[in-house]
């Protein structure tokens, strides 16, 4: 009877506890849905410096920068972990949470053996312009090789989380964006473009009634005006003079200094891409990126939606004017406010509380070789093409062969394996042969040769900078030898003479903002060491969704409220 009555006692406790425990799941996969944002935007600055959010931050108002310091958790020691830092490979290692060596885009450009020709990391001849009739809309993400964030957020939901990209640079609006993206939309600027919004068929058949909407605006064309310092230019303390010798400037106009009147340089600057290569191309890019959140309903159903938003005026200010500059400092100051815009408008539409942001780069820059020098700073120019000329001479006189190096991109050597092979020419005595040629130039610092088969040597144990090359070397895609030029060293070329480059694997290239904000993100700081690849499976983990399939980064776990 007692035996019994324990029996009896033992299941009823059994079931209760078994209710519990559904229950404790069912409250976990609540607060699970609970967490999740309805919008997850992520913001490239192309060619931020880290220093960029520090050095200026007592000229930013309260609503942009600040307002993610202040309301969300900052990582202070972010770094890109591969070497050559792009654009290209940039938004593809942000997104994709991996490295060249697995997602593919090992430059803006490269050689493309197979064809023997320098191709385009976002280029397509198999997609057709939408919105233009320009090449710069035959684009797609066909050249990635590994599925973004947004990618996997479209599986999780059946596709019915949305994926919009947008920047003025076709690669900044695509790769960010994935495979499987609603719609990826670039500035139609160059080579005399039509100042319209595009895409590709890759994506749509005809643009959406909103972008057409926009197209047939003046917004555009209400940027053609002049451009003034935000506030008195004496107030810029933060950069150096407004007219000094390591500025580029705008053709039509005698000097780089303030005011840039844009309706009359236009004319000389083609049109549309003076717009971009000011902050209002900044500004434009905002405007848009309201219309695409109102047009598209992001963050507006049950749904998580994404919207990645690439600000590439930046880049191009940094560019023509660098490091250094008031014009750089004023396009800051002014996406500020653009940023501002952007977070009021979210917190309308979507909800305070109710997205999550966050903020990068995909490269920094350092300062121009002319003005280190001046300082007494080692910097120098290095003329690649005459470089290439020079190897193909020594290669000649050593084999009796001519133009075995095919191109020299991204500070890697491509050799013409059907020349090698056909005239039996060892390849590994030849590129031994050109590493100790490479070494004898003075501003290279170091020059690194792949196996056989174009695999770059284990860098098991290996020093930090190794590592980096390891991660931006796709072993099908990059070339048989790659050379590292000493700090603050740039391509020689009429427009690198001033302004600012970006390419190497040194803290001014590879140290960058990391701001998390909004839903799900506590408030805090770290200076522990962060990758960039870090960034995709953090927001993954947020999402509770797969990584990207290529993925290589970790979730930052210490951003998360608890």
């Amino acid at each position: 009877m007692i035996k019994n009555i324990l029996i009896i006692v033992l299941v009823v406790i059994s079931a209760f506890s078994c209710k519990a425990q559904d229950n404790s799941y069912e409250l976990k996969q609540a607060n699970n849905n609970i967490a999740k944002p309805k919008l997850i935007v992520g913001i490239v600055i192309d060619q931020m410096r880290y220093d960029y959010l520090t050095r200026f931050y007592s000229k930013y108002g309260e609503g942009g920068f600040k307002r993610m310091v202040n309301e969300g958790y900052n990582c202070r020691n972010t770094h890109f972990n591969y070497i050559p830092t792009k654009t290209g490979p940039g938004h593809a290692s942000i997104f994709t949470g991996t490295t060249p060596k697995y997602h593919g885009i090992i430059g803006n450009d490269w050689f493309d053996k197979g064809i023997k020709r320098k191709v385009n990391c976002v280029e397509d001849n198999t997609v057709a312009p939408i919105g233009t009739d320009s090449k710069d809309g035959k684009k797609s993400p066909h050249r990635l090789l590994t599925t973004t964030f947004a990618d996997e957020n479209r599986l999780f939901t059946q596709m019915k989380g949305k994926t919009i990209g947008i920047s003025l640079k076709h690669r900044g609006a695509i790769l960010p964006a994935g495979h499987t993206a609603n719609g990826a939309y670039w500035l139609d600027y160059e080579h005399g473009g039509n100042g319209n919004w595009i895409s590709s068929s890759f994506y749509m058949n005809n643009l959406p009634k909103w972008v057409k909407s926009f197209n047939n605006s003046d917004i555009a064309e209400s940027y053609f005006k002049p451009w003034n310092t935000l506030y008195n230019i004496d107030s810029y303390t933060e950069s150096g003079p407004d007219l000094n010798a390591f500025e580029g400037g705008f053709k039509g106009k005698d000097t780089p200094t303030f005011p840039y009147d844009l309706e009359v340089l236009k004319d000389e600057n083609d049109n549309y891409n003076i717009i971009a290569e000011s902050p209002y191309g900044n500004s434009l890019i905002t405007d848009f990126a309201l219309a695409a959140i109102e047009g598209e309903q992001l963050g507006m159903d049950d749904f998580t939606d994404v919207l990645t938003l690439s600000f590439s005026s930046t880049d191009k200010v940094g560019h023509n004017f660098g490091v250094n500059a008031i014009e750089t400092q004023d396009t800051y100051l002014r996406l500020d406010l653009d940023l501002k815009r952007i977070f009021d408008a979210l917190d309308e539409k979507v909800g305070h509380g109710e997205y999550t942001v966050f903020l990068t780069a995909d490269h920094g820059a350092p300062y121009t070789p002319g003005y280190l020098q001046s300082k007494k700073i080692p910097a120098g120019f290095f003329d690649l093409s005459v470089m290439k000329t020079e190897l193909n001479e020594f290669l000649f006189k050593k084999y009796g062969v001519l133009n075995l190096v095919l191109s020299r991109i991204n500070n890697q050597i491509f050799l013409d394996h059907d020349k090698v092979n056909k005239n039996q020419i060892d390849l590994k005595m030849i590129k031994e042969a050109i590493a100790l040629q490479l070494l004898q130039y003075k501003l290279i610092d170091k020059v690194y040769v792949t196996s056989e088969i174009n695999q770059f040597v284990n860098p098991s144990g290996s020093g930090y900078l190794e590592i980096l090359l390891a991660n931006g070397h796709n072993q099908k895609r990059s070339g048989d030898i790659l050379f590292v030029f000493n700090p603050s060293v740039f391509k020689d070329t009429p427009w690198n003479r001033t302004g600012t480059d970006h390419h190497s694997g040194l803290s001014y290239d590879t140290h960058v903002p990391l701001l998390f904000f909004g839903k799900g993100i506590k408030h805090g700081q770290t200076y522990n060491k962060t990758d960039i690849t870090d960034i995709a499976p953090t927001m993954s983990a947020l999402l509770g969704i797969s990584f990207p399939n290529g993925a290589i980064g970790e979730p930052l776990e210490f951003v998360f409220k608890e």
